[in-house]
């Protein structure tokens, strides 16, 4: 069964809403604001969402609503063709709302007492897909993955596994993470957390840069002009956080996307690479890459444009895809690679998209997107433009 991507939203430190994002993307303009308040002595870049309305709902929910308000159209189209009990509801996430907690809990160190206000609720994990299904009015099957840095990638699988299922007609994927400071802390004491904007395969590099954001799509049989060709899943399972340093499950993940997708390594005109900006994981994913692709294939890293948006950057990133593979959103150019130029000599080369090339030509245009969480839990996926 063949399924297309028939519909976009997302917000992220680029900018709100496909068409302003597909600007900023194609402009390689980096988007981080300085933080002091989030690690206790210490200022940090990070990527925010501006201009996020407030409301009762958390932060990320919040995200989550401006994505999935742009795709709400076609949801609804869909939900009047199958049934709201036909569309399920699959995103990921790993913060959730674990801001307001951290909010919560410091009052009440202050006063001795929770907000008046205050839900539990709000930040656990499956409430995310909860308050999406309540949000777009669906009744079919509504869960969260949450795989840390994969998490919102794995939703395309999960997704299509229940739609060949029966089990749905259609579906809503996608997911959302916000920035809280449990996440900044963590990284900041594995020391993988970088002082300034990160720089994905420099020989400077020195940690990740946190960001935030959220992405939706509408999953369905009918066709659409970006198409799900393939994804790849793989668990190698090396250590709880460190990748395995050949890329052994990374290249397994890419390997098993381009075999479900009937695709050679040269069919793919772009790879979004994970690219942390970390030295294990960057040094992995060029082996990875090298070892599978051929040398003339264009590779980036978007992190140093948005920030390492944990469990939502699978999706965001999946819609940097599809704004280059959609004919409608006007993107003529590749995804860029911001860096600071400065090539590691231990790192396998890759030929990363220098800003303002061009879509490629003459070819049917496929893309695939790399996202690898803590533990080894690996998805590779695999988007074209539908001829």
């Amino acid at each position: 069964m063949r399924l297309f991507l028939t519909a976009c939203g997302v917000v992220c430190p680029l900018g709100q809403g496909v068409a302003a994002v597909a600007r900023r993307l194609a402009a390689g303009r980096p988007a981080f604001t300085s933080r002091a308040d989030l690690i206790p002595g210490r200022t940090v870049p990070v990527g925010m969402v501006s201009d996020l309305p407030a409301g009762a709902e958390s932060r990320n929910n919040r995200l989550m609503a401006a994505a999935l308000d742009e795709i709400a159209p076609a949801v609804a189209a869909a939900a009047r063709r199958f049934g709201p009990h036909r569309l399920a509801v699959v995103l990921g996430t790993s913060t959730s709302g674990i801001a307001e907690g951290e909010q919560a809990l410091m009052e009440r160190r202050r006063t001795g007492a929770w907000p008046r206000d205050f839900l539990y609720t709000r930040q656990e994990t499956g409430s995310l897909a909860d308050f999406a299904a309540r949000h777009l009015g669906l009744s079919g099957p509504a869960y969260v993955i949450a795989t840390a840095c994969s998490s919102s990638a794995k939703v395309f699988a999960s997704a299509r596994r229940l739609i060949r299922l029966g089990l749905a007609d259609a579906a809503v994927v996608g997911g959302a993470d916000s920035l809280c400071r449990m996440t900044l802390n963590g990284f900041n004491a594995l020391e993988a957390l970088s002082g300034e904007a990160c720089r994905p395969f420099s020989r400077h590099r020195d940690g990740i840069t946190i960001g935030e954001g959220a992405a939706a799509f509408l999953l369905s049989p009918d066709p659409g002009a970006v198409e799900l060709l393939g994804a790849g899943e793989s668990s190698d399972a090396h250590h709880a956080t460190a990748p395995h340093p050949e890329g052994d499950g990374a290249r397994l993940s890419m390997a098993q996307a381009l075999a479900e997708a009937g695709l050679a390594p040269d069919d793919i005109a772009y790879i979004n690479l994970h690219g942390t900006a970390t030295p294990l994981n960057d040094a992995m994913e060029a082996k990875a890459v090298a070892a599978l692709f051929p040398p003339q294939t264009w590779c980036g890293s978007t992190k140093g444009m948005t920030g390492h948006m944990l469990g939502g950057t699978g999706a965001v990133e999946a819609a940097f895809l599809w704004l280059c593979l959609d004919p409608g959103t006007g993107c003529a150019t590749l995804p860029p690679h911001v860096w600071d130029g400065a090539a590691d000599p231990l790192l396998p080369p890759l030929r990363l998209v220098p800003p303002g090339t061009a879509l490629p030509a003459g070819r049917p245009l496929v893309m695939l997107s790399n996202s690898f969480g803590f533990g080894g839990s690996n998805l590779s996926l695999i988007l074209g433009r539908t001829p």
